[in-house]
């Protein structure tokens, strides 16, 4: 299968999980306070149904149109605006009959579910898989920006140790892109001396100008140290003499320890024999090397975690989880993932940091999966997205379930209930505000799509 084809399948079996389990949080409270469900839908049925089939009291469907679902409940002003309903006497059975705290549990059952649904995942990823990391103070030298011109708008450079990102101690180095990207201020190490920065307002615009999005995400790594892992038999240095662990120190009369520090030299003699010193077990040998016309030696780098440890460079942890260790583990998985949303929302609604060009609609979700089935990756991105679902939906608009939220919290301290007309309007107010969500979010899709 093709990776698009990969990405649409997962996008879709992830989309209906999330669907049904949302509105099964609106029908089961409401079945519990016998409140009549008439429909209950996996996507929307404009005109026509995929399927359908009646059980009891509810008709069970699929809509051809994907873009949510639905549970209609009897006697209550929503996306259907089935206001012929609500110009009838209330029955018993009616979602207006309940009292309001009956009504205010049906109407969160669904971001509930959503919420618990992330932190169930969560809590099974990590009793699993456990959690592996680099550990960011673990970095014998600092982190390797890999692209200056970026580097250089988020105020970091190769060598910098990033501390503290508003406060918080940066545990690990894959927490550094999305800190800086939901930030405020940080504190680094260069050269030895400390210091405060703030992280640059426009820092998403930045790294989202970017069109590959692969050097966005390998932006901030490890130093990786100049250490033969391997020389491949068809390599222009095969016959050198390097074995696995050599340690290439000097290159063309500079010192050298990272790749990093080894790439200018490399660049700079395309083509030619370069002269370079050799550590090997405390040994120091002299060499004369190719290098290829794409600026390589044609060797691979890399140790194993357990070798890099050893010589000092970082450390590879794995955290493993009990049953009973993984519950708090995916909670605060969860609180964290649905607090740095949060944060990110924040940084659209400002105009200066430019976020708002990232808001993304289905083609941006379906981005977010993996090219290649896997399940761990797969169930990641579904709790992050069940994290967004939960909250987009709490958002007090009308027509969202948040909408419907604040109109009986109000009933609830006021003692007065909105009249149905006024329902009515708010509803077609909230739909109209949804659609240019919507299409404005697509469109942001689309212009990417078109022009970068």
């Amino acid at each position: 299968m093709t990776p698009i084809l990969i990405k649409t399948i997962q996008f879709f079996l992830s989309l209906s999980l999330l669907i049904v389990l949302h509105e099964l949080g609106h029908f089961i409270p409401a079945k519990i306070f016998k409140t009549r469900v008439e429909k209950f839908y996996l996507f929307f049925d404009v005109k026509f149904s995929l399927f359908k089939k009646k059980i009891g009291e509810t008709v069970y469907g699929i809509g051809w149109l994907p873009l949510g679902g639905y549970v209609k409940i009897s006697g209550m002003i929503d996306e259907s605006m089935d206001t012929e309903q609500m110009k009838e006497e209330p029955k018993p059975w009616e979602f207006r009959s309940k009292p309001a705290w009956q009504r205010l549990i049906i109407m969160l059952g669904g971001v509930t579910v959503n919420f618990v649904l992330a932190v169930v995942i969560f809590i099974g990823l990590v009793f699993t898989y456990g959690e592996e990391y680099i550990a960011n103070d673990s970095l014998k030298d600092g982190i390797w920006v890999t692209d200056k011109t970026l580097g250089d708008g988020l105020g970091i450079q190769t060598g910098d140790k990033i501390l503290s990102i508003d406060g918080k101690k940066v545990e690990t180095l894959s927490e550094i892109i999305p800190g800086f990207a939901l930030g405020n201020h940080f504190t680094m190490e260069r050269n030895g001396q400390v210091m405060e920065k703030e992280v640059p307002v426009n820092v998403i615009e930045t790294l989202s100008g970017e069109e590959d999005k692969d050097k966005i995400r390998s932006l901030v790594s490890y130093r990786i140290p100049f250490i033969i892992n391997k020389v491949p038999e068809n390599s222009p240095n095969a016959n050198s003499g390097l074995k696995h662990g050599d340690a290439i120190v000097r290159m063309n009369g500079k010192p050298v320890e990272y790749k990093d520090q080894a790439m200018p030299i490399l660049e700079a003699n395309k083509g030619k024999m370069v002269p370079v010193t050799v550590n090997r077990n405390g040994t120091s040998l002299d060499m004369q090397l190719k290098v290829s016309d794409d600026a390589a030696l044609g060797v691979h780098l890399g140790l194993s975690p357990e070798e890099y440890k050893e010589l000092g460079y970082l450390e590879v942890r794995t955290l493993k989880y009990s049953f009973w260790e993984s519950i708090p583990a995916g909670w605060n998985k969860g609180v964290r993932t649905l607090s740095d949303y949060i944060k990110g929302m924040k940084k659209i609604f400002n105009p200066d940091t430019g976020a708002y060009k990232e808001v993304g609609g289905f083609a941006a979700i379906g981005g977010m999966f993996p090219d290649t089935w896997n399940w761990p990756a797969f169930w990641a991105t579904t709790a992050f997205i069940s994290i967004i679902l939960a909250f987009m939906n709490i958002l007090p608009i009308p027509a969202l379930d948040g909408g419907h939220v604040m109109f009986l919290l109000y009933e609830m301290v006021t003692g007065r209930k909105p009249s149905d007309k006024f329902l009515e309007y708010a509803q077609m107010v909230g739909f109209f505000l949804l659609i240019g969500l919507l299409l404005f979010a697509n469109g942001n899709d689309l212009y990417k799509w078109l022009f970068k």
